[in-house]
């Protein structure tokens, strides 16, 4: 049986090793993901493998990585908290959303710039 274009042959669940859950605390979906200088070990999985080396150009969240890994979120999950644990990546909270602007405070800033010229 021949699966169709773009699926995958490996089932996603296989990916965590059949755990329900992941093997310390579970990274935020937005959680932004950074590749440390440490060298995989022999026995590294070859999705872990994946993950290190789409992190090697510059940081993604967990979700980005989840998308370029063609893996769910949630398995994802599982692959970046292991590495995490094994200090071969560095995970950091997702950035708080923006607040509300202070209008005036913008107002009087352009009234400054603008008193400049």
């Amino acid at each position: 049986m021949n699966p169709g274009p773009g699926r995958r042959l490996i089932p996603a669940y296989l990916v965590t090793g059949g755990r329900s859950a992941p093997s310390g605390p579970a990274l935020d979906r937005l959680a932004v993901l950074i590749r440390t200088d440490t060298d995989l070990p022999p026995g590294t999985g070859a999705e872990q493998r994946r993950l290190c080396e789409l992190l090697a150009p510059g940081a993604l969240t967990v979700v980005e990585c989840a998308a370029h890994l063609d893996l769910p979120a949630g398995a994802t999950v599982f692959l970046a908290t292991d590495l995490v644990a094994s200090g071969h990546l560095r995970a950091r909270p997702p950035i708080p959303r923006a607040g509300e602007i202070d209008r005036s405070l913008v107002e009087r800033l352009l009234v400054g710039l603008r008193s400049l010229h």
